[in-house]
């Protein structure tokens, strides 16, 4: 790992009886691509908005780049690159003169600002729409340029808040791809959405919050190995007796399982060739069997036994 870029210390944020933070702390490395996930009102943009100093909170201390963050730290808001949830572009503005303002909020020189925006032009590519303006752009193609106006003046560090919502699976891939390479570049990003696979795809390390609280930090592999399910078996079976189901219950490493619709899920905590197992004890009672297939935790099975919530759409 390299320095230290971001460091939040025992934050608390109240709204009232409303605590939004109850002293949150996180710290975040250069060159990570750091997921930060959590169920709605979990705080999670509450911990931005402070991050960025567009909220105020009651207790605890920021610091990026190592210094202390304000909202009149200029010099470090200029390292910094936005991409929220909501797409803030100009309407008025063709994607090119979009593209070009926001630059522009952080890069003077008029040569240097051409160049950069080109590049970012280029990065999203949008080289065939530069003359449209917002409302001819389909939804992925909007939420490309959201991205290239965040990313333009080259911020070494990147917050994106659910970027990928409601694009479609093309878009979606050049996103992800396009959030890799800036990576690549140098640039430690800071990573929100409710699409697990996308977190699991892209994130070198992840923190999960509830009710203002960080409640697990790690790896996605360090994530996983934190909950009981290991491995989960899935078998069709059309006709499965209760005597057979209590068999299967009573094998070594077996915590649950549950049988409708000629489905039979087994959910183990631990062991070794347990598909193996299962299909032999079957096997042996001659009971038939069309399908059966083995599958190791992901990171969505971590956030609802951790959370016990799943995601929404929305926050």
């Amino acid at each position: 790992m390299g320095n230290t870029i971001v460091k939040i210390d025992n934050l608390v944020k109240r709204y009232k009886e409303l605590i939004a933070l109850d002293h949150f702390s996180l710290e975040i490395e250069e060159g990570e691509i750091f997921g930060l996930l959590g169920p709605n009102g979990s705080g999670k943009t509450t911990t931005i908005n402070c991050l960025l100093s567009l909220l105020a909170y009651d207790k605890g201390n920021i610091e990026i780049f190592g210094e202390k963050m304000t909202p009149v730290n200029y010099k470090v808001k200029k390292e910094i690159g936005i991409i929220m949830q909501n797409v803030a572009v100009f309407d008025e503005l063709t994607v090119y003169e979009n593209i070009d303002y926001f630059c522009g909020l952080y890069i003077k020189d008029k040569e240097t600002r051409r160049k950069y925006v080109d590049e970012a032009i280029a990065f999203v590519g949008l080289e065939d729409f530069v003359k449209f303006y917002p409302k001819k752009l389909s939804g992925g193609l909007l939420r490309r340029l959201n991205i290239a106006c965040g990313i333009a003046h080259k911020p070494k560090l990147i917050i994106l808040d659910e970027p990928t919502v409601a694009v479609d699976p093309q878009s979606r891939n050049k996103i992800l791809e396009g959030i890799q390479e800036l990576n690549k570049q140098g640039a430690t990003i800071i990573y929100t959405s409710h699409y697990m696979e996308e977190v699991e795809q892209i994130c070198t390390r992840i923190a999960i919050m509830d009710k203002g609280k960080k409640i697990a930090e790690g790896t996605k592999d360090e994530l996983k190995r934190m909950i009981k399910n290991t491995e989960t078996l899935t078998i069709e079976i059309l006709d499965l007796s209760d005597e057979m189901l209590e068999k299967i219950r009573a094998l070594n490493h077996v915590y649950e399982t549950d049988y409708s619709d000629s489905r039979l899920e087994v959910r183990f905590s631990g062991g070794k060739h347990n598909l193996i197992h299962v299909l032999n004890l079957l096997q042996e009672n001659n009971v038939s069997f069309s399908r059966a297939y083995s599958e190791l935790p992901t990171l969505n099975d971590v956030f609802l036994e951790i959370t016990g919530k799943a995601l929404r759409d929305k926050e």
